[in-house]
């Protein structure tokens, strides 16, 4: 067999599976290869999430690096002829810089989306095959491992941790090493690890992208904790509704096994340690650390008072160690380039990157890791591309349905735990939702509410009843039928909620409330005192009329109109009975003289 010189890597995370990039665009580029007498000579790697979901379906060229996006399988063959063959890169195919430019680039380290990324905890996502521990082994995986095992005893171990600064990443920011120090202090033989890859946000898929496309770096990072703290067992709690995640996962869990990474006498070190997969039903409460804790036991999904924490009473009673999947992944790297290198990243108090998941109004939309205290305003305007269509910014909602919206005032923000919390928002899991000119805050907020009220396990009253209640008076105001005495209830309740709460649901479940009270407050009043929604997105405070100047009397909203609201004769004007109008917005879409407005 010839030498393989060149790779031809396949983005295959979820949303590919979606375009069937993993059944059509391998398989014919598998058949392109082997028909041109390539097959012996370059290497298909089906990878995971490359986290341009823009772009998606990918395929990147190698060794020059160029990415070919939008790929189908009838391109496949182009690729391969002009490309492979002819030498010459298919034009049309390779990724634009900008969808609002023409412009095009050759190569993917060019590419503006990844140039002020750092990524450690994504290190491997898109580049190396999740099904091949062989390929993660390439990468120096393991190599933290087996420097542990061999060099280094739990209480060093610990110590890296500590002096790294990492902070825990799905949400609460514990310290790390912290956390791990106080399970290894307890005096008991049975310990656990738990990683919590139950990621619920809405619009957040950081978590499910690594374990998806680099699951070999989160059972490392899990064996040195269990190896910190005298734990011989793992556990990964990942819902049910991650298949893809679900199947790599348990296939990288057999692979490490079969290569004596888990197991007994892992290495020939002597430590024991291994590793089960526990499905969740997708409950969002679960991402708490006791109600998922819960759930692993077979209960219901509620969480419990602390203290105990689990660090001293988990899992069966024993101490336990809960940390998110982006927590873990970012470990092995601590211990192959030290803890100074990681604490040199990010600022005094936050250190390191943070993964967030670029949604809603913007250009480039998928996964960004940057360092800590890289402000909102690079995140969104030059690696995300700004707001598409020349719309102007309104907010970001960081934090998933847990943090609040922040506006362009504070773009010049620096992100860390401490700056977004004084705003009246959180770093959360990673979420980060652009808003813009468009959006109506009020229902934002009621959106949120919407789905946090549907989350609460209910064990709690505030929670249980509260966020109801807060849903009611927003629902109330979207409506038109609130009132001014409405607005100081949504505030009075939320700080009541946020105070008398068990779990982390409830305490921050008022956030994007009170935040677009803060922020937007001429907004709620506009709804309230002028039942008008300024963004025309409530419908009950939105009217149509027919502007009788440009109306040209063709009738097409009157045919198209599902309630006959709309009468006139034709080439006359028409008009639009507001009593009848259902506020669907049909009229305004068919329309094609513009001459439907809305008020």
């Amino acid at each position: 067999m010839a030498t393989q010189q060149r790779q031809i890597v396949v983005s295959d995370g979820i949303d590919c599976h979606a375009k069937h990039a993993d059944k059509n665009i391998v398989k014919m580029m598998r058949r392109a290869l082997t028909k041109n007498n390539l097959a012996d000579q370059i290497e298909l790697v089906r990878a995971g999430c490359l986290s341009l979901c823009e772009f998606e379906p990918v395929v990147i060229v190698y060794p020059e690096g160029i990415v070919y996006s939008h790929v189908t399988a009838s391109d496949v063959e182009a690729i391969v002829k002009e490309h492979l063959v002819a030498g010459t890169p298919v034009e049309r195919l390779i990724a634009p810089e900008n969808e609002l430019r023409s412009e095009r680039i050759p190569a993917i380290d060019n590419i503006p989306f990844f140039k002020d990324q750092v990524r450690i905890a994504l290190r491997n996502c898109g580049m190396i095959d999740p099904e091949n521990i062989d390929e993660y082994i390439a990468v120096q995986g393991y190599k933290a491992l087996a420097k542990v095992l061999t060099t280094m005893t739990p209480d060093q171990v610990i110590d890296e941790m500590k002096k790294s600064g990492l902070r825990g990443r799905g949400g609460g920011g514990f310290p790390t090493g912290n956390k791990w120090e106080f399970a290894a202090k307890q005096d008991n033989t049975v310990k656990y690890m738990i990683c919590n890859g139950d990621e619920g946000d809405p619009g957040a898929f950081m978590d499910r992208s690594v374990l998806e496309s680099d699951p070999h770096s989160v059972l490392e990072a899990m064996t040195i904790g269990g190896y910190a703290i005298g734990s011989h067992q793992g556990f990964i709690y990942v819902r049910a509704e991650y298949p893809v995640a679900v199947e790599r996962l348990q296939l990288a869990i057999e692979q490490a096994r079969t290569y004596g990474l888990l197991g007994d006498n892992i290495l020939g070190t002597g430590f024991a340690f291994d590793i089960d997969i526990r499905l969740g039903a997708g409950a969002f409460v679960c991402g708490e650390e006791t109600a998922l804790i819960n759930s692993i036991e077979g209960k219901r999904g509620m969480p419990n008072p602390k203290p105990p924490f689990p660090a001293v009473s988990g899992l069966w009673g024993k101490p336990t160690v809960i940390n998110n999947v982006e927590t873990l992944a970012s470990i092995p790297p601590i211990f192959l380039r030290g803890a100074d290198w990681f604490s040199s990243i990010g600022t005094e108090r936050s250190k390191g990157t943070k993964v967030f998941a670029l949604g809603g109004n913007i250009n480039h939309t998928g996964l960004v890791e940057v360092p800590m205290g890289t402000t909102l305003r690079q995140v969104i305007f030059d690696i995300g591309g700004g707001i598409p269509k020349g719309k102007k910014f309104k907010a970001v909602q960081t934090g998933g349905p847990s943090g609040g919206c922040i506006t362009e005032e504070f773009l010049d923000t620096p992100i860390e735990y401490d700056t977004l919390i004084k705003l009246g928002s959180m770093m959360g899991s990673g979420g980060m939702i652009i808003m813009d000119e468009d959006t109506c805050m009020v229902d934002v907020a009621r959106f949120y509410l919407d789905f946090t009220k549907d989350e609460s396990c209910g064990k709690c009253s505030p929670c249980r009843i509260g966020t109801v209640r807060l849903l009611e008076i927003l629902e109330k105001i979207t409506m038109g039928k609130g009132t001014m005495d409405d607005l100081d209830a949504l505030r009075n309740l939320g700080e009541q909620i946020k105070v008398a709460s068990l779990c982390g649901l409830g305490q921050t479940a008022p956030n994007p409330v009170l935040s677009t009270l803060n922020y937007f407050y001429d907004e709620y009043v506009a709804h309230v005192v002028e039942k008008r929604c300024p963004a025309g997105v409530c419908k009950s405070l939105v009217h149509y009329e027919i502007d009788a100047q440009a109306c040209k009397g063709c009738g097409v909203c009157a045919k198209n109109c599902p309630v006959e609201a709309i009468t006139g004769e034709i080439k006359s004007a028409h008009l639009i009975d507001d009593d009848l109008c259902i506020r669907c917005g049909t009229c305004a879409d068919v329309c094609n003289f513009d001459a439907v407005a809305t008020h």
